[in-house]
């Protein structure tokens, strides 16, 4: 159970009043993946230090049990099950920091549990969440191809809606642009510099004539829908950026790379057609997004696709 105040050990991080209640936060376990993840960012690096009394700080207000955290790789964050005070089953979700998941709660808080996981507790300095827990949670990458298609898609179209003006969330421009300084740094690099310059030219162009501009998930694959009891599967780990729908398609493709290099034509368009989305952006979007990821420009498979993709 939660100490009393008196016995909580005051103290101030990044802005927020601490309190270290339990003797052995120090023994926090890391997963291996995740102190791996944080090494090279500095910022990541502290906020790995801060996580501890951060986890502290939550499990006393949030009145919470925690048990072990997962082990195996469960995106850019740390995940623990939670037990809440009336004896109800949580997430509890540590957000590192992450320049394409900023606002994840926003998202999840505005999408309101409609076909992704519901937020129960949040607190965005830490970008701490408890969420609804997927029973049994299995994700729908288990389930085939053709299947993982269909669910997607399906969840994909109740997500596209568009936020109401003010509205906290990014245009996609923002993520298309911070990925394009990334390649152009590092555009020496690409044993095709055609093929870059023209994902370039698209990254730029595709947001800003898009036909219209809804909230996105923009990281939706089958490794990010849990299989629940509330509904049939729903979302996780969402990346939400307002701009083109047929973005989100791209995702999806990318993890589907065998079926998608040994036909993209009709892969392209079985997905675009799913989604009611043209398919030649779709395809364009897909084009787009292999040709500017710099981890893939020294693949001659990925360039062999990205040229008989090509506009």
């Amino acid at each position: 159970m939660p100490l009393s105040f008196q016995n909580r050990r005051l103290k101030r991080i990044n802005g927020h009043t601490i309190h270290s209640a339990r003797p052995n936060v120090k023994n926090l376990h890391i997963p291996a993946w995740l102190a791996k993840m944080c090494q090279p960012s500095e910022q990541r690096r502290a906020w790995l230090a801060d996580l501890p009394a951060a986890v502290a700080d939550i499990e006393l207000r949030w009145e919470l049990q925690l048990g072990a955290p997962f082990d195996r790789e469960s995106g850019a964050s740390w995940v623990v099950p939670a037990t809440r005070a009336d004896g109800t089953q949580a997430m509890l979700k540590f957000g590192l920091p992450h320049m394409e998941a900023e606002q994840e709660i926003d998202g999840l808080r505005f999408w309101n549990g409609d076909g992704a996981v519901s937020v129960l507790e949040a607190d965005t300095g830490y970008n701490a969440m408890l969420l609804e827990y997927c029973v049994p949670g299995t994700p729908l990458g288990a389930e085939p191809e053709p299947l993982q298609d269909q669910v997607l898609a399906g969840l994909l179209r109740r997500l596209w809606r568009a936020p109401d003006p003010p509205h906290p969330f990014r245009p996609l421009a923002a993520m298309t642009e911070h990925w394009s300084q990334q390649a152009r740094a590092t555009i020496d690099r690409a044993t095709d510099r055609g093929l870059v310059e023209e994902g370039l030219r698209l990254f730029h162009e595709l947001p800003r004539n898009a036909p219209e501009h809804v909230l996105l998930a923009t990281d939706l694959h089958a490794g990010n829908v849990l299989r629940a009891q509330r509904e049939p599967w729903l979302v996780i780990d969402p990346k939400p950026f307002v701009g083109d729908p047929a973005y989100d398609a791209t995702q999806h493709l990318y993890n589907c790379k065998e079926r998608l290099f040994a036909n993209p034509d009709d892969t392209i368009r079985r997905v675009a057609n799913l989604l009611a989305m043209d398919y030649e952006r779709v395809r364009l979007w897909t084009f787009a997004r292999g040709a500017v990821g710099p981890w893939e420009w020294v693949d001659a498979q990925m360039q062999d696709f990205l040229r008989a993709i090509a506009p």
